[in-house]
């Protein structure tokens, strides 16, 4: 809430604040009035101060820790301890500040926001909690992960597990680094063991990419115990297909031209409820010198972004090709063949701009030599309906064709997660934070951790019909806020009454579903 102060006078203001081109901004504001026809509308005289604040994303992320009794399994895998708080009260606190605002320091997040009044049992400060991740040893957090990991599967009918390798999972960078893109941080990846219901993390194997030791694909998987491996076509080549089991994977799409070419017809849509827009074919090709099941898919959604991107790269193509083309007209530019063929394969180097987009250059003296370029339509029309949209899927699974499609998205939802999750680096205190392999991994830990939790709550809301990215999830959840009105102090402590601020019929499922109402009470 903010206050504007006219002839005198403060009027107060709900508003949202949002990010634009990468800067807070006030994005809505709503009139709440002056602190007199506040207090009128609020039974129990006129507050001292009042101030808005979000809760629905802290509430709701903390009420699932609690379901999972998250903090009793964590303290009672990792041994006896003295501290104050526990190793699992702090390791929660951690999870819930990384699932919830990773972009914000901790101390600042913990001193502005709800966590403080919403954790159980209370914690007067989070100075130590970094010093305290220290001790989380390999076991400790081969146990954490145990148990939390028993906890979300007494949650779930299907245990089935997939593996899968997030190359990209968290670039981690000094602590007074102020453009973390510019400065020599550590690069890691993440191997992952996640249910096949809802891609909810179980187990991980964090990895540095930057030292020459990241292990290999197929050692990796090896290591997460059994599931079923789920890679994309860069990796098919580290694998051998032909004598693995267990597996769903995509591959090359130029591996199989002759699936390609099937007309629209004889492919069946998939799930619509599910997946709209989706269609495949069922059938089998050879891989690796075995007969396999393969799917080919075709999403419309992905269509059209790859219709839209390739139309924008082939129109920079273009304007390259015809301003070179100017250019040698002009006399402006007077390179020899050798140099001009050299800017041709700069601007045409892409495959699909090679299909479709031909240079000609004509004479063969500098000042002398000519360029058309020409689109070839039917190339393009080609392009358009044998590539755009479509995936070669392969496995070795009698699932049903969602199933298998849900599996292989299962890496694509992680990616996303952990984009939102550690941003664009993970950075630590100061003064500087030496990333070493223990710092790594424990935070790497946490940033699972927060993965798992958050991962199980949009399972929970896709159960309950709606259909959000974790981002998506969370963002909606940061929209319910509450009001509060601090009362001048009649001998005892100040009071505090909480309102909680309106809600569109979204927020309020997302309150039924998790429960927060009980969150926004008088204190």
């Amino acid at each position: 809430m903010v206050g504007k102060k006219i002839g005198g006078r403060t009027y107060y203001y709900l508003a949202e604040s949002g990010r634009v081109d990468g800067k807070p901004r006030v994005v809505t504001q709503r009139y709440l009035g002056t602190a007199e026809e506040i207090a009128r509308a609020v039974p129990g005289g006129e507050p001292a101060s009042a101030s808005y604040r979000t809760y629905g994303d802290v509430a709701a992320v903390w009420a699932t820790l609690s379901r999972l009794d998250f903090v009793r399994r964590v303290d009672s895998v990792v041994g006896a301890q003295r501290a104050t708080p526990s190793l699992g009260l702090t390791v929660a606190i951690a999870v819930l500040h990384r699932a919830t605002a990773p972009e914000t320091p901790l101390s600042e997040w913990w001193a502005s926001g709800v966590a403080a009044d919403v954790v159980r049992p209370r914690v007067s400060t989070v100075d130590g909690t970094w010093r305290a991740l220290e001790r989380l040893t390999p076991e400790r957090i081969t146990r954490i992960e145990d148990t939390v990991a028993s906890a979300v599967l007494a949650t779930l009918d299907d245990h089935a597990a997939l593996a899968v390798d997030v190359p990209q999972f968290a670039a981690f960078a000094p602590a007074d680094c102020t453009l973390p893109s510019a400065c020599r941080g550590v690069l890691a990846g993440a191997g992952l063991r996640v249910t096949r219901d809802g891609a909810i993390p179980l187990a991980s194997r964090v990895y540095r990419r930057d030292d020459g030791t990241a292990p290999t694909f197929a050692s990796l998987t090896a290591e997460l115990g059994p599931a079923t491996l789920v890679f994309h076509s860069g990796q098919a080549a580290q694998l051998d297909l032909g004598s693995r089991s267990g597996f769903v994977g995509s591959l090359p799409l130029t591996d199989h031209p002759e699936l390609l070419t099937q007309p629209a017809s004889a492919r069946k849509r998939v799930d619509p409820e599910r997946f709209a827009g989706l269609t495949a074919l069922d059938t089998h090709a050879v891989v690796d010198g075995v007969r396999r099941r393969v799917i080919l898919t075709h999403s419309a959604t992905l269509h059209a972004a790859q219709s839209r991107a390739f139309a924008d790269e082939l129109a920079t193509a273009t304007r390259e090709l015809d301003g070179l083309a100017g250019a040698l007209a002009a006399g402006t530019h007077r390179g020899d063949r050798a140099q001009i063929h050299a800017e041709l394969g700069r601007v045409t180097r892409g495959r699909r701009i090679e299909r479709v987009l031909t240079a000609v250059l004509s004479g063969n003296r500098p000042g002398e030599i000519r360029l058309e370029r020409r689109i070839d339509s039917a190339a393009l029309a080609r392009l358009d309906d044998e590539f755009f949209g479509k995936q070669v899927l392969v496995t070795d699974r009698d699932w049903p064709i969602g199933d298998v499609v849900t599996a292989y998205r299962a890496r694509t939802h992680l990616e996303s997660t952990f984009r939102w999750l550690t941003g664009p680096a993970v950075t630590g205190p100061t003064p500087r934070w030496e990333w070493t392999r223990q710092r790594i991994a424990a935070h790497g830990l946490v940033s699972v951790l927060a993965a798992t939790v958050t991962h199980l709550m949009r399972r929970e809301a896709d159960r309950a019909g709606m259909n959000l990215s974790v981002r998506e999830l969370l963002e909606q959840l940061a929209g319910i806020g509450e009001l509060v009105l601090r009362y001048p102090s009649t001998g005892g402590r100040p009071r505090t009454k909480r309102l909680p601020t309106e809600r569109d019929p979204a927020q309020q499922a997302l309150l039924d579903l998790f429960g927060l109402d009980q969150i926004a009470t008088s204190a």
